[in-house]
């Protein structure tokens, strides 16, 4: 009798592991005066503005800011724990080599968004408009991104670990010198992607293979006659 043929097995996905950020007892301040390398915890900031300021190595510490402005703010090295940034506002964005653990962010307004090699651990990201999110060398961990729209996304010589984009509509994305594991971009929407060499450990759905195997058969020098 002839053994029959074992069904392969569906590979696991590991989604991102997410929390929500839940945050209370807050103090509200109006006014505030934002400094570079200075710790703030427990405040809630509504339409402030932090325009042109020089806030390297600043902390942020279970924070909400609500239609804060951040435009050519110098975030270099900052972080943000277990905070929330809704209307977040920057025609550029500068927060190279910054850390973001437990973080929320909705609806971003984000033009050059300069965040390359920095820290994201838990970090939630719905809806919104990023023109350019520098990514490139950043160790991403437990991401999900959803609903946005990305002009271009660069996420050269990053480490990626259980990230998800969800229903995005992207136009470039550069994977170059990615390592990547369980990067699942099912539903999402792309028009170019370069670094093919290092799409190993992304996760894509049937119609993204049809889009990606011109590509691919290109990258290879296989002809489709």
């Amino acid at each position: 009798m002839a053994r029959g043929t074992a069904a392969p097995e569906t590979p696991k996905i590991a989604a991102p592991r997410l929390s929500p950020v839940r945050l209370s007892g807050l103090r509200d301040d109006p006014s505030p005066e934002f400094r570079s390398r200075e710790r703030y915890d427990g405040v809630r900031y509504w339409r402030a503005s932090a325009d042109g300021l020089e806030l390297g190595g600043a902390d942020f510490a279970e924070c909400e800011f609500q239609g804060v402005s951040f435009n050519e703010t110098q975030l270099r090295g900052a972080s943000f724990r277990d905070c929330i940034l809704a209307d977040l506002y920057a025609p550029v964005f500068m927060a190279a080599r910054s850390t973001l653990r437990d973080v929320e962010i909705g609806n971003p307004r984000l033009g050059s968004a300069e965040l390359y090699e920095g820290g994201w651990q838990s970090v939630r990201i719905d809806g919104g408009k990023l023109d350019y999110l520098n990514l490139r060398g950043a160790k991403l961990t437990d991401v999900q991104i959803s609903d946005c729209i990305i002009n271009e996304l660069d996420l050269g010589s990053c480490t990626a670990t259980r990230v998800a984009l969800k229903n995005c509509t992207i136009g470039a994305l550069d994977f170059g010198g990615a390592r990547l594991k369980d990067f699942d971009i099912r539903g999402t929407e792309f028009r170019a992607v370069t670094g093919l060499e290092s799409l190993a450990g992304l996760v894509i759905d049937d119609y993204q293979l049809g889009l990606l195997a011109p590509l691919m058969a290109g990258h290879l020098g296989v002809v489709v006659a």
